[in-house]
């Protein structure tokens, strides 16, 4: 791996870090004043990875898209939001309009679960 692209990759991790953490300010601050307000990420940031569907006794329907499987440039901005907003099975990532939420578990993988219409 040449110089630059170690500093690219770098500067990538840096950006969806920084991105992350305004997203998780924003809703911190928004929460605190009584707003209602959507995380401003974009469900296509999670729609565009390869996800694999897969049966769980307890989930039923699920997906998971592992970081082998994806773009770096398409999968580290998703995980990072999902780091950032600390997104687990019991709290997951989702926003007013999205179809799925979303959440970490284990070593680079994303799981999405489909939002039962409301």
């Amino acid at each position: 791996m040449s110089n630059e692209d170690i500093a690219s990759e770098a500067l990538l991790e840096f950006l969806n870090a920084a991105e992350a953490g305004i997203v998780a300010a924003k809703r911190v601050i928004a929460e605190a004043k009584g707003i209602k307000e959507t995380s401003g990420v974009r469900e296509e940031t999670f729609t565009c990875l390869k996800f694999e569907n897969q049966q769980g006794a307890r989930l039923g329907e699920y997906g998971v898209a592992h970081k082998t499987a994806n773009l770096p440039d398409k999968f580290s901005p998703a995980y990072g939001i999902l780091r950032k907003n600390n997104a687990t099975i019991k709290e997951r990532f989702r926003d007013t309009n999205f179809v799925y939420s979303y959440w970490l578990y284990g070593e680079d993988k994303i799981y999405r679960k489909k939002l039962k219409p409301s």
